[in-house]
Parts: C-alpha cells; sequence; structure tokens
C-alpha cells in the first residue's frame, strides 16, 4: 500500500501528498474504467444496450452503433465525474487552481462532447472496415488511426477549445525565441500567449504542431515569473524535441503499441466469438467493451516502457538545451522554480519514477545538468 505515496526527503511535504494523491486517483480511475468494463461483459449488459440501440435505429447499421456508443459514453462519464470532480477539489485544495466549478463543468461537458464526436467516427470507421473487410480490418484501421496521429500532431487544433491565445507582445523575447528556433533549423510560424491562469496556477511552455504549422505557446504563469533568460532555457528544451525528431519518435512508438492493440483485440474477439461463443460475430458492437478492455490492459502493460522511452528524449533534449544556451544557471533556477510552482516531486523513488513518470525527476535533471556543464563548460560551472 505504500507504492502511490513513495518519496524522499528532497520533496515538500505539499508536493509528496499532492502526487500521492494524484496516483491514487489515476489508480482508482484505472479499476473504475476497467471493473466497468468486466461488469458489461459478465453481466450481458453489453448485450441489452446494443439490443436497445437495435430498437431504436431499427436496420441503420450506423445509427445503432452510434447510439451505442452514446449510451456508454453517458453512463462511463456519470460513474467517473465523481473522481473528475474530486481531481477538481485537490487542485483547489492545493492552491493550484483559478478555475470556479462552472468553468470545471463547462469543460467537463465540452470534453465529453469532443470525446464522443471523435469515438463516434473512429468506432463508425472501425466497424465499417470489420464489415467491408473481417479478416484485415484491425490492419486496415490501425493505418487510418496511425494517420489521426499525425494529424492531430500538426494541428494541434484542441488547445483553442479550452484556452485562450494571443500573440505574445514581448517583442524582446518573441525575437529571441525566433532566434532560438533559427539556429535549430526549425522555422516558428509565430510566439503566442497562452491564458492559463485562467485554470491553473501551474506554469507550462510547448511548441506544438510541426513543419509549416510549428509555433511557440508560453503560458502567461511562465512570463509573469520567470526571466527571459529562463524562458529561453525552457523553449531551448522543447525545441531540442523537434530538433531530435522526437513528435514523429513518438508517433512511431504509439502506432507500434496501436498496432500491437488492434492485432490482439482481432485474436481475442475471434476467441470469444468462436471458442467462448459470447458474440455472433466480429461486426457485432455489443462486443466494444471487450475491444477497448484488451487494448487498455495491453496499453497499461506497456506504460513502464513508454515512460522509459519519453524519459529517454526529455534527457536528449535537455542536453541540447545545454548546449543551446550560454550558461546552465537559467536552466537550473527554471527547474527549481517550475518544480515549486507545479509541485512537482523534487527525487520520487526510482520505483514511482519507472511506474508512473514520463519525466526524469528535477533532482536528476539538475544534477545531470551540473555534471554536463563541469566537464563542457569548467569555467562556467556553477
Amino acid at each position: 500500500m505504500s507504492l502511490p505515496g513513495t518519496n524522499t526527503q528532497a520533496d515538500a511535504p505539499e508536493a509528496h501528498q499532492y502526487n500521492r494523491t494524484q496516483r491514487w486517483l489515476d489508480l482508482g480511475g484505472l479499476v473504475l474504467k476497467f471493473g466497468f468494463l468486466v461488469v458489461l461483459l459478465v453481466t450481458g449488459w453489453t448485450d441489452s444496450l446494443r439490443d436497445l440501440a437495435v430498437r431504436c435505429a431499427r436496420d441503420h447499421y450506423a445509427l445503432q452503433l452510434f447510439l451505442y456508443v452514446v449510451f456508454l459514453s453517458i453512463i462511463s462519464k456519470l460513474l467517473g465525474v465523481g473522481l473528475d470532480f474530486y481531481r477538481f477539489r485537490i487542485e483547489h485544495r492545493f492552491h493550484l487552481s483559478n478555475q470556479r466549478f462552472s468553468g470545471w463543468l463547462k469543460d467537463v461537458i465540452k470534453g465529453w462532447f469532443l470525446g464522443l464526436v471523435i469515438a463516434t467516427v473512429l468506432l463508425e470507421i472501425v466497424y465499417g472496415l470489420i464489415r467491408i473487410s473481417p479478416d484485415k480490418w484491425w490492419l486496415l484501421a490501425w493505418i487510418i488511426v496511425a494517420g489521426f496521429y499525425v494529424f492531430f500532431a500538426q494541428i494541434a487544433a484542441l488547445f483553442p477549445l479550452f484556452y485562450t491565445f494571443s500573440p505574445l507582445q514581448n517583442e524582446e523575447l518573441k525575437t529571441r525565441l525566433m532566434r532560438l528556433g533559427e539556429r535549430a533549423g526549425k522555422k516558428i510560424r509565430g510566439v503566442y500567449e497562452w491564458r492559463l491562469s485562467e485554470k491553473t496556477k501551474k506554469a507550462r511552455a510547448e511548441v506544438v504542431g510541426f513543419g509549416k504549422t510549428r509555433r511557440i505557446i508560453l503560458a502567461d504563469t511562465l512570463l509573469q515569473n520567470y526571466t527571459v533568460d529562463e524562458i529561453e532555457a525552457v523553449m531551448a528544451h522543447e525545441l531540442g524535441h523537434h530538433v531530435h525528431g522526437h513528435i514523429m519518435k513518438g508517433i512511431l512508438v504509439e502506432a507500434v503499441v496501436t498496432f500491437a492493440g488492434f492485432f490482439t483485440a482481432n485474436w481475442v474477439l475471434e476467441y470469444s466469438i468462436h471458442r467462448r461463443h459470447m458474440f455472433e460475430h466480429l461486426a457485432d458492437f455489443a462486443n466494444l467493451p471487450l475491444l477497448v478492455l484488451v487494448c487498455s490492459l495491453l496499453s497499461m502493460l506497456l506504460m513502464p516502457a513508454l515512460h522509459a522511452f519519453w524519459r529517454f528524449t526529455e534527457r536528449q533534449s535537455d542536453i541540447y538545451c545545454w548546449k543551446s544556451i550560454p550558461n546552465i544557471t537559467p536552466f537550473i533556477t527554471a527547474m527549481e522554480k517550475l518544480n515549486i510552482q507545479n509541485l512537482s516531486e523534487h527525487s520520487p523513488s526510482r520505483l514511482v519514477e519507472v511506474l508512473f513518470h514520463s519525466h526524469p525527476a528535477i533532482s536528476k535533471r539538475i544534477a545531470a545538468a551540473e555534471a554536463w556543464a563541469r566537464e563542457n563548460r569548467p569555467g562556467l560551472a556553477q
């Protein structure tokens, strides 16, 4: 029972408690999700929901599937809204949130509707492929889903649905960041201020999109509390991801996981039909909970490996950052500020880092920066 709360003495008590609570909420969400899927399958409720959708839509298969997805989505959200609200309260309890209940509720509804639209489109495609090509559906579906990954990574279209953006007014900072992009060989379409303070006190900065759509977004919470040198260091790290091609590599890794998921799901669905007689045929969308369960379990099992991959990319981007700035001190002070402002864990246990973290511990990143500076810039090492 100690795993979700494991920490070291370097962590502030508030950071330890906050992250421990978040991990328990994550685990609770997984239990709720898997439990819901298993109950649907074991009790036969998935068949009942399918039959209800069929009665409502008569002989229109696409509409039947849509109604089934809506029913599942509504039930799932109602079951999980308690955890969502508790997360909202936790952010306020630790003085990290600026969002009112009305704004939170609006985001919840908006997120649910957006998720429903995306899920409906993908599932209509998947089950359409199952009907057209029951032997190769999983391969064709994988190709289409991989294309979705590339599309959404390029346009970063969902941010404006939840946040407000405006062109950055600080011309000095904008010029420095544009030059940083030029030195990286990456054209920046624009630099924007991200009104993150409308929802949270946390600070973030990202380079979103790639190619002609690449742009820098800086949270106003970052602009208000960090020096120009510190912001430049943060963005040098973010650009490092683009220099090393981490975006496309990440998409490829996700595509491999998705391939494994669809391949395994096809085998399990075939087994459930021909050996267990759970469903009449592949196109029986009552099997959707089983499809989701298989893919989710596989993704969870692979999560430590995925986290290891992302920690590797973070270390690569850190090194690029150190090479791109004249002094590592702004990087170190920015890391320390972000650690405090975001209530991050400074020195989590190795087990927690492996299981839960996509970034190396702040303590390790700072120690690595200092070691690099001693070796490569001994005159400037702090």
